[in-house]
């Protein structure tokens, strides 16, 4: 085999037939959709799922799922992080004045 076969095999899992519905971009998924689809993935990676061509595709599927996730968790961190700030900021705001 040439150095290219892994190229080629990745590039074949990748393609759809008429009977394959695409699936969505991740980027376009919410976190507990991606998670949920990440898992099921997992299972089947698990379980031995099929051939060679499809385990490819199905792992390249799931690092894409599980960075879509990644995203989503390091948004809520920094939306967390913020309102915090906000509350602290808030907090010695309203120390300093003479409140009744």
């Amino acid at each position: 085999m040439g150095a290219g076969w892994l190229t080629e095999v990745v590039a074949r899992a990748r393609e759809t037939t008429p009977d394959t519905p695409a699936l969505p971009d991740p980027a376009t998924l919410g976190y507990e959709q991606a998670r949920d689809e990440l898992g099921t993935i997992v299972a089947r990676l698990e379980a031995g799922a099929g051939t060679l061509e499809e385990s490819l595709a199905l792992w390249e599927r799931g690092e894409a799922l599980a960075a879509r996730c990644q995203q989503w968790l390091d948004g809520a961190r920094e939306r967390l992080t913020a309102a915090r700030g906000a509350a602290a900021g808030s907090d010695a705001a309203d120390a300093g004045t003479d409140a009744p």
